[in-house]
């Protein structure tokens, strides 16, 4: 009889989480801390996929899971192409792409590679990716940018907005499908999406395009002072990228990028650090404003999720602008790894079929 039993992989930066559920139920969660020393030899992300490879297969064998055990490994989706939202099998388009780094380098481009590995050295398990940060459904309209040279792209939280957009409305006893949702990611970056009807038809560029400001990002920049930064002839490319991505928000401002260190000192009377929180629960709220107004009004919940949720002074703050607009729904966190297998054993299931990736 079928365990359902999915592996969870989700490379960060300097980690590597990976989880083993038996359906509903999680039954092995461990983070891999990777050291600075121990990455610096890797001159590419994909120059550390063996190593982490051999760090996960070590864990599960010490922890008594048989890799034979496993239906389906899922590994945290990378920078593919853009593709509509889904559970993707891993062929080799695929592991081509997220070698090559189509659309950019960045550790989780490791998910679906090792996912592939490891499954292929078993006959039962089948490798899948999960709606990558690519996710893309932008109406038409929404790719305008202003000038034919520029565009609008959709890249967010994809696998946390669409995780609990359908948990609510799960709770609604309803499909997701059916509603109009405003989802708010609030963690390092910050995205907010216009679901609807099961399609995130416009969202800000939450890497280094648009958007709110967050604890390690800038979001949206006057533009004619960026241009006259950019021409100033005191800083490089790469550092003014990395004052959109990285060094910007928060960082740039106090110094941090924990929003719980920002939330403590603006709770403890630093001006500055209350401003500056201010700003960025504004323009969140500016941003919930604007994806109303993409829904035409039509407005079935407004989620707040990620990290930053668990505030509860910045999630008032939103809440104080946006009410008018609908029902507030607040799940604190994100849980990437249970995402990942659900969207696994939705697969097994035969509740979704996986998409072709082309």
């Amino acid at each position: 009889m079928s365990k359902e039993r999915i592996l969870a992989i989700n490379p960060g930066s300097t980690s590597t989480k990976i989880a083993v559920y038996e359906g509903n139920k999680n039954i092995f969660l461990k983070t891999l801390r990777h050291s600075s020393e121990e990455l610096k030899d890797f001159a590419k992300i994909t120059d550390q996929f063996a190593f982490r490879r051999e760090i996960i297969l070590k864990e599960l064998t010490q922890a008594n899971i048989d890799v034979d055990s496993l239906e389906a490994i899922v590994g945290r989706g990378g920078l593919v192409k853009p593709i509509p939202s889904g559970v993707y099998e891993v062929n080799e388009k695929l592991i081509e792409d997220l070698k090559a780094g189509v659309m950019g380098e960045h550790a989780s481009n490791l998910g679906g590679l090792i996912a592939y590995d490891i499954a292929r050295t078993q006959g039962k398990a089948k490798a899948y990716i999960a709606d990558p940060v690519v996710v893309d459904e932008l109406q038409d309209v929404a790719r305008i940018a202003g000038h034919p040279l520029f565009k609008r792209v959709s890249i967010f939280h994809a696998l946390n907005q669409k995780a609990v957009a359908r948990t609510y409305a799960k709770s609604l006893n309803k499909k997701y499908e059916d509603l109009n949702l405003i989802v708010a990611h609030l963690g390092g970056g910050i995205s907010v999406g216009a679901h609807c009807k099961g399609k995130v038809i416009d969202v800000n560029n939450a890497l280094d395009g648009d958007g709110p400001f967050s604890p390690e990002r800038s979001g949206s920049l006057p533009v004619g002072q960026l241009v006259s930064l950019c021409f100033s002839g005191k800083h490089t490319q790469n550092e003014i990228k990395k004052m959109i991505t990285g060094q910007g928000g928060y960082v740039a401002y106090l110094g941090t990028n924990s929003a719980y260190d920002v939330e403590m000192a603006a709770r403890n009377g630093d001006e500055k650090a209350r401003l500056i929180q201010d700003a960025m629960a504004y323009q969140v709220g500016k941003e919930i404003g604007a994806m109303s107004a993409v829904l035409k009004g039509q407005v079935d919940g407004i989620i707040l999720t990620g990290g930053i949720a668990h505030n509860t002074y910045f999630v008032n703050y939103i809440k104080e602008m946006v009410a008018h607009l609908g029902p507030i729904i607040v799940y604190p966190g994100e849980d990437e790894m249970e995402a990942l297998a659900m969207n696994g054993l939705m697969v097994l299931r035969g509740e979704v079929q996986p998409r072709i990736y082309e």
